[in-house]
């Protein structure tokens, strides 16, 4: 049955016709339908309107034209760097899509080339290490070469000294000795290529031919200006393949060619390449005093502050939004949701770049660029 409380409510609130309803302004969007196109709203249980609204007539009715327009984009589109270091890089793509976005992560971590050891060739291994387990190893540690520099090789092609890089390991830890770690530092390029005798020929001692090797140099790597002052080398001379006992003994030849990361990892030219959404914290409404203490106390990454007045009028603000992890303390707990929106702004991605040594993040990032520019190309002229 209906109360008399609600019958009285029913009787003092007007109701308004349909066509009475003012029209929706032309050419722009209403607030909230412009919160939902622009933003991801995350509440207490999960984030909403995560979807982007790609139809362009989506909002036709209301004179709102969303297709994608080359000048806007042109317009809007910014890349800021924040941070840049020898290995690491993070920057603000501004003005672009997640699946644009997740394109150059994509590429980052399997299409851009590397050069890593693919083959290992074992002369002498009586430590603990399997020769397999040392040849994964080995395969993991990141040279400090420009790939650019270097061609691919086939199962076909002969290794040379355009497509080959030649790495020697030889450690022996002496009787009586303490045990000793075998490093990549160990490590010893070979510019003028392989030092091991093909077993062909070890099988035929009286051949007056020219001893054949396992790489066929024609010039020492050494003499070409891109490495004259920049030795091949790996990245970290500390990065432990294996540890040698009393006696023990391990002799090798490592060879590094140029690979791409989807073919297997250790081509992978960045640790980790991710992106996240810029964070957005509002306060919906001023909040002070004791209220604004524990806000600031609930967030574990101090996003908040506190902003003295002066005599004793404290309010509560926003500091570090880029911090927030989306942990959403600060909306936890009674009407909480109510003083704090904490949102995530759809068309502008912090994008993180660690790099394992062989390029720098800039030249990664420049070079995933050119990658995509060339797969834009190819799309195009399959189409005309």
């Amino acid at each position: 049955m209906v109360s008399e409380a609600e019958n009285s409510r029913e009787q003092k609130t007007p109701k308004i016709p349909v066509w009475d309803l003012p029209d929706v302004p032309k050419g722009e969007l209403p607030q909230h339908i412009q919160l939902q196109r622009t933003r991801v709203h995350c509440t207490f249980d999960a984030p909403t309107h995560t979807e982007n609204v790609q139809y362009s007539g989506a909002y036709a009715a209301m004179g709102v034209d969303n297709s994608l327009r080359l000048g806007e984009f042109r317009k809007n589109f910014k890349v800021e760097v924040i941070k840049l270091t020898e290995d690491d890089m993070e920057f603000d793509m501004i003005g672009i899509d997640a699946a644009i976005a997740n394109a150059f992560r994509r590429i980052l971590i399997a299409e851009l080339p590397t050069m890593a050891i693919e083959k290992v060739f074992v002369a002498n291994n009586t430590s603990v290490v399997q020769d397999e387990v040392l040849a994964h190893r080995l395969g993991l540690v990141p040279l400090q070469v420009d790939p650019r520099h270097f061609n691919y090789i086939s199962e076909n092609d002969e290794p040379t000294e355009k497509n080959t890089i030649v790495f020697k390991l030889h450690v022996r830890c002496e009787r009586g000795s303490p045990r000793i770690k075998v490093k990549s530092g160990d490590l010893q390029w070979l510019p003028n290529g392989s030092g091991f005798v093909r077993s062909t020929e070890k099988s035929n001692p009286d051949s007056t031919s020219k001893t054949k090797t396992y790489t066929s140099f024609s010039s020492s790597q050494d003499s070409l200006p891109e490495f004259v002052d920049k030795p091949i080398a790996p990245k970290h001379d500390d990065i432990v393949l294996s540890k040698l006992g009393p006696g023990q003994e391990i002799e090798l030849e490592a060879h590094a060619v140029k690979g791409m990361g989807k073919t297997h990892a250790k081509w992978s030219p960045v640790a980790t390449a991710w992106y996240r959404m810029l964070p957005e914290i509002v306060l919906l409404q001023d909040i002070e005093g004791e209220k604004a203490e524990e806000l600031v106390k609930k967030c574990p990454v101090k996003v908040f502050d506190i902003e003295d007045f002066g005599k004793g009028q404290k309010r509560a603000t926003v500091a570090r939004p880029r911090s927030c992890t989306l942990c959403r303390e600060c909306i936890r707990g009674d009407d909480w949701e109510t003083l704090v929106a904490v949102r995530r702004v759809k068309d502008h991605f912090i994008f993180t770049i660690e790099s394992t040594g062989a390029l720098p993040p800039e030249v990664l990032f420049t070079e995933a660029v050119k990658i995509l520019e060339d797969k834009c190309e190819r799309v195009i002229s399959e189409l005309s």
